[in-house]
């Protein structure tokens, strides 16, 4: 029998109109995790996406029963995508990245290995160079620095999309409440260490975006930016 890294591991995309993408990014895992854990899931969360998204996924789950979609309807952002998929894994250990494949997945090994030296609960990817335009770049920074201000989060990049986390995590710390907005990563690190888990840090390869992004929507970042003070205000 072979020796794997990881026993049992949940995976999932959240995934809005991606219908170029998506079945590229899963096949890629599958053949990763097929040499990685004994035993794995995929998730797809469909964020009502108004293309062939939902179709596309559904067709990749009847073929294979590791692989399940969760479909909200309509859009509800990312925050809602991310906490559908964190809280409908079901094995010890998630990991989740990007569905348009920024993240080349290959790196999965690299997150796992880490965890192991290090007894992370959390292990948090970072940019190795990010491939965005530079007010992308300024607006992450002012971003941070607000969070490192306000709840003394030190990390290289908070909003990394690739993430390996243990289910104890989410299952010990308060539950997430962001949805619309962006401050879904920083609200699940902040309660993460406040409950004293331990965040490693490991730097990840980054494609760059087919795609814009909707994080640097201005109805976005007022809404994160409501999410952060609410969630300082309740903390304090």
């Amino acid at each position: 029998m072979a020796k794997y890294l990881i026993d049992k591991l949940s995976v999932f995309f959240p995934a809005y109109n991606e219908e170029i993408n998506i079945r590229n990014t899963v096949t890629k895992a599958v053949n990763v995790l097929n040499k990685t854990a004994n035993t794995w899931e995929i998730i797809i969360v469909n964020d009502g996406s108004k293309d062939k998204t939902g179709e596309i996924s559904d067709s990749m789950a009847k073929k294979d029963k590791r692989i399940r979609v969760i479909h909200h309807n309509p859009n509800r952002g990312y925050g809602a995508a991310l906490k559908s998929g964190l809280y409908g894994s079901r094995y010890p250990w998630i990991v989740f990245t990007d569905s348009d494949g920024q993240f080349d997945f290959a790196q999965l090994p690299n997150f796992i290995n880490t965890q192991k030296e290090t007894g992370a609960d959390l292990v948090i990817g970072y940019y190795l160079e990010r491939k965005v335009p530079f007010n992308r770049k300024l607006n992450t920074f002012l971003w941070q620095t607000v969070v490192n201000i306000l709840f003394g989060l030190h990390v290289k990049d908070i909003d990394c999309g690739f993430k390996l986390i243990s289910k104890k995590v989410l299952d010990k710390i308060p539950k997430l409440e962001s949805e619309r907005g962006a401050f879904i990563s920083s609200e699940f690190l902040i309660k993460a260490k406040k409950m004293k888990f331990k965040i490693v840090e490991i730097g990840a390869k980054h494609f760059p975006a087919k795609k814009p992004g909707t994080g640097a929507h201005l109805n976005v970042i007022i809404k994160s930016f409501i999410d952060l003070f609410r969630l300082w205000k309740k903390l304090r």
